[in-house]
């Protein structure tokens, strides 16, 4: 039987009574799973080795799958212009977002924590390879989770036959995509775009089971998209005509005249 490994990164009581809302079944049973743990911040790179060796001890061995999926821009929260970036925040987006997966692969290769053969994911999306008015700097943080999948998959598959992937998610609402600037336009926009239309939070979720299923035991160093088509998509029907109807002045700033651009 293979096991979700829950690696929760700042979650206080309010946010973990937040957590249990909608699948209160589930989520108390890895809250439980977590024992003395229950959900704390994972802060250094000896948290992490900490994880993976207490859930091998839970688990009674070795871990067949593990998914990253966290990711947050101090940036974007504030609401700063990618040419008006915080450097500090950035450097945090950056962890956040993508290094934190290459100390997770780093963590779980240095205590040979994952079974040969076994699946790594994380969940990316479309602005790492084209940009999208207000993603702003989570666009580079998904642009170098990409490249450390790619990294880290060549040397994890030679040794060990661990497959390395990124899923390419469709606009999907979570706590972290509803403080991107703009967001319902973004997915409507999307879902417009898409000829299957956008791929939802389960959907996406069996995805990630199928990727972590020995079915794809050759499947490694992918960016994967898993959006209704909307990648390979120029325009559709259904784009352009709401593109007709947008014909008006609201993206000029009222005062100056100039057109608003980020």
């Amino acid at each position: 039987m293979q096991w979700y490994i829950p690696i929760a990164f700042s979650l206080d009581d309010n946010a973990k009574e937040k957590a249990l809302e909608n699948n209160r079944d589930n989520s108390e049973y890895l809250l439980n799973l977590c024992g003395d743990w229950n959900f704390r911040f994972y802060e250094s790179f000896e948290d992490l080795e900490e994880v993976f060796k207490r859930s091998q001890e839970v688990l009674g061995g070795k871990i067949d799958f593990v998914l990253h999926s966290i990711g947050m821009s101090p940036n974007v929260r504030k609401g700063k212009a990618y040419d008006d970036l915080d450097y500090g925040m950035l450097n945090k987006t950056l962890d956040i977002s993508a290094i934190s997966f290459h100390k997770m692969l780093q963590a779980a290769k240095k205590l040979d924590a994952l079974n040969d053969f076994a699946s790594v994911l994380a969940l990316t999306y479309v602005a790492s390879h084209r940009t999208f008015f207000g993603y702003n700097d989570m666009a580079d943080a998904k642009s170098l989770l990409e490249s450390i999948a790619r990294s880290f998959g060549y040397i994890y598959g030679r040794e060990k036959g661990v497959r390395v992937n990124t899923i390419s998610q469709s606009p999907t609402y979570t706590t972290a995509g509803g403080g991107i600037k703009g967001f319902d336009g973004l997915f409507d926009f999307a879902d417009r775009m898409s000829p299957l239309g956008n791929a939802n939070a389960d959907e996406c979720a069996d995805y990630c089971v199928v990727m972590f299923s020995d079915l794809t035991r050759k499947v490694t160093m992918q960016t994967l998209f898993h959006d209704g088509g909307f990648s390979n998509m120029g325009m559709s029907l259904r784009g352009m005509t709401q593109y007709n109807k947008s014909f008006i002045d609201e993206n000029t700033d009222k005062e100056t005249g100039k057109i608003i651009y980020g």
